[in-house]
């Protein structure tokens, strides 16, 4: 059964930025929290979309994170990348792009 988020998640008010991810239990190094992100085709159109699950739409920048997202067919994945702390917000490093002047 899809739930949107595990039970040892909740929302909450973050220092970082608006409403944050946070642990209400310690979770270990290596863990797979779930599904942040999917990839939808969309074949009228010839485009993909990335669509944000409720686990993905609470997850703010660190250029400290505790967390990294994987790619796995058409989905990206939330993982621990060091243990953390019940209380403790989740954060990715976001990536940023380029974009060239040839392509605006």
């Amino acid at each position: 059964m899809y739930r949107p988020l595990p039970d040892y998640l909740t929302i909450k008010e973050s220092k970082i930025e608006g409403l944050g991810l946070f642990t209400n239990e310690v979770i270990l190094y290596g863990i797979e929290i779930g599904m942040t992100h999917v990839y939808r085709h969309f074949r009228s159109e010839g485009k993909d979309d990335l669509i944000r699950t409720p686990l993905g739409g609470f997850i703010n920048h660190s250029d400290n994170p505790n967390c990294k997202l994987i790619d796995t067919l058409g989905e990206k994945h939330l993982h621990t990348i060091r243990d953390v702390q019940a209380g403790e917000e989740l954060t990715v490093k976001y990536k940023m792009y380029n974009v060239s002047s040839s392509s605006i």
